[in-house]
């Protein structure tokens, strides 16, 4: 669970949320907490972190002088990892000796990080791990080391090389780099990538490729005009809450679940599935090209019923 939706944040929604003292409501989700846990502190900027302790405050019914409403709040991560977005850093000094680069007098905004900044000065326990458990190449730590150090070689410049696409030594249709994760700055290039890979892996398993198409409405009514739906159907998914117009699916590809569906049962956002079959309404498949991106092959499904993923981590009983 993000911190925003712990929040009652709505995304894009560009309203915050109001806080008012009595909300019965808000009470509840906080009356039985004791603990907080916010992993990628890093991500965590001031302007949030005093939204969340006016929000407990308000919520336990507390003196706003007492930090979070009196619940334990245990921050994980790196002050030195990935910046908030539009928001100060948790680090972000306003001491005198800095006050340049502030206002002589302070916007409310700025009043509010500074008392984030000092609920952040009052901590009491810091634990350092030293011993780093996910990577297991020694030049490789050694690199990360020197690169959060600010201090990397030349040497770091050339290992470095060896793992980019389009090196001699790299080649994305060979293991280990047909199943690396890849990161990207944009979502098209993400959603390029997407569509290129399951074209791929579409011919490796020699099946049609099948692409699910979005049924978009206008007033409670299906959007009929061809060139209007033809313009949806191309729109970036960063514009559509993150839903593709043409969504490709072979069967065998990774699939990852974006929100928790039954926590009991393991079914939450970030794990990992294979996708196994579509279910869908014969009648509904179309083989018309929608898009020059795939195949002409591409069968196209506008009425698709439901996909079976099979999810090894979950805690269901399946005989299938």
């Amino acid at each position: 669970m993000t911190i925003h939706s712990f929040l009652g944040e709505q995304r894009n929604s560009g309203k915050p949320r109001t806080i008012k003292p009595g909300d019965l409501k808000l009470e509840k989700e906080w009356t039985l907490v004791e603990y907080l846990l916010i992993d990628e502190m890093s991500m965590v900027g001031l302007t949030l972190l005093g939204k969340l302790n006016r929000i407990l405050c308000a919520a336990k019914h507390v003196d706003p002088q007492i930090p979070f409403g009196g619940i334990n709040v245990i921050f994980f991560g790196d002050y030195l990892q990935y910046r908030p977005v539009y928001d100060a850093p948790l680090h972000t000094d306003f001491s005198p000796e800095n006050k340049k680069k502030f206002n002589k007098i302070p916007s409310e905004k700025e009043i509010q990080q500074r008392v984030a900044r000092s609920l952040i000065l009052q901590m009491n326990c810091v634990v350092k791990l030293t011993q780093q458990m996910r990577t297991e190449d020694s030049r490789y730590l050694q690199l990360l080391e020197r690169l959060r150090q600010g201090q990397c070689n030349f040497e770091d410049y050339e290992l470095l090389l060896t793992r980019v696409v389009g090196q001699p030594t790299v080649s994305l249709r060979e293991p280990p780099w047909n199943q690396a994760p890849m990161l990207v700055f944009r979502n098209e290039i993400r959603t390029q990538l997407n569509h290129s890979s399951a074209i791929h892996n579409a011919v490796e398993v020699g099946t049609n490729l099948m692409v699910c198409v979005a049924q978009d409405l206008c007033k409670g009514k299906a959007v009929k005009e061809a060139a209007l739906v033809k313009k949806l159907l191309e729109l970036s998914d960063s514009k559509t809450e993150h839903l593709p117009g043409l969504l490709p699916l072979v069967p065998g590809m990774p699939v990852i679940i974006t929100q928790n569906i039954a926590i009991e049962l393991g079914l939450i956002n970030g794990v990992n599935g294979i996708f196994r079959q579509l279910v869908y309404d014969i009648d509904s498949v179309s083989t018309g090209s929608l898009s020059k991106t795939f195949p002409m092959n591409t069968q196209y499904v506008h009425k698709p019923i439901y996909a079976l993923v099979e999810i090894g981590k979950s805690k269901i009983e399946c005989n299938l």
